[in-house]
């Protein structure tokens, strides 16, 4: 898949601080990107200097091929996690003015705001003001006017922060749809879950540096332990008769039906050696592998990363 934007050896310093050292990222073209790490890692910092807002120290940033230059802008959508909408105008007076500043004409933005607020049925707000509005109306109106002008690349920080459940699916299907319709959006969170369903690759910074980068699902397969819950009646004393050498039994625990175990079987241990194994002692009722959590991988990646500086 080719990068739509690229982000090579980026170094920032603000005084003696260094905000971004040496990193990389590469943006793949129509897919979600998760940009993950702790507060004060450097996420806002790269994104500043994807926006433009300010420049790197060292480092090279293309788009398309080309470096990035201000006739790019126009391609780029960026929705602050501090949003930024002036209080005391009214809400279609304020989506006009900004629609416009992405260079759409004052009727084409009319026409297109129209579109959106009858879709996230906002309509009745064209005339109130910001003020008046609650922080999860508030942020509906900014995220219309960061889509507007139909972005090629999109940055959406804390894009789901404020939304009640019903508000948080209909802007995640939003973003599923533009998705669809060929835009690379990334996502800069600390919501794991939304990262685990949506993003199709992730960059992890920790401390000024990436510290994880790739396919999420090849990154939750790297991070595999072959680790196993098995649920099942019978005698659960039996277990401790596994072949310590291939099993390691690490709980057993009572459920409301069944009861269940945590095995973690080697590398070079096969599944169907643990089902062999388990057949004559229990009665098995599911198998699942316990595969590591999103969450669980960034734990583990700063806690790692922590401990070695």
């Amino acid at each position: 898949m080719k990068p739509l934007l690229e982000a090579t050896d980026i170094v920032k310093d603000y005084g003696t601080y260094r905000a971004l050292d040496k990193v990389s990222v590469s943006f793949p073209e129509g897919c979600i990107f998760g940009l993950l790490g702790p507060n004060g890692a450097g996420k806002t910092t790269l994104i500043r200097i994807i926006t433009q807002i300010t420049a790197p120290d060292e480092g090279t940033l293309r788009f398309k091929g080309e470096p990035l230059s201000r006739d790019h802008i126009y391609h780029v959508g960026y929705l602050p996690e501090e949003r930024g909408l002036y209080k005391k105008m009214k809400v279609g007076e304020q989506a006009m003015y900004l629609a416009q500043l992405k260079g759409l004409s004052q009727s084409e933005a009319k026409d297109r705001l129209h579109k959106w607020f009858k879709r996230f049925e906002i309509t009745s707000w064209w005339d109130k003001k910001v003020e008046d509005l609650s922080k999860g109306m508030a942020q509906k109106v900014q995220f219309i006017t960061t889509v507007l002008h139909e972005p090629k690349f999109l940055i959406l920080d804390e894009p789901f922060s404020g939304f009640d459940p019903i508000n948080a699916e209909l802007i995640k299907n939003e973003i599923l749809e533009l998705k669809k319709k060929g835009t690379t959006i990334v996502l800069s969170t600390h919501n794991m879950s939304s990262v685990e369903e949506i993003c199709d690759h992730i960059a992890l910074i920790n401390k000024s540096r990436k510290l994880l980068g790739g396919d999420v699902l090849e990154i939750r397969d790297r991070y595999r332990t072959h680790t196993f819950r098995v649920d099942f009646t019978g005698d659960a004393q039996s277990l401790h008769q596994l072949d310590g050498s291939l099993f390691q039994l690490k709980n057993t625990v009572q459920q409301k039906r069944f009861q269940s175990a945590t095995i973690q079987i080697n590398e070079q241990t096969k599944l169907n050696q643990l089902l062999a194994a388990l057949n004559p002692l229990i009665e098995l009722h599911g198998v699942e592998e316990i595969i590591p959590t999103m969450n669980d991988i960034f734990i583990q990646a700063v806690s790692n990363d922590i401990r070695q500086n």
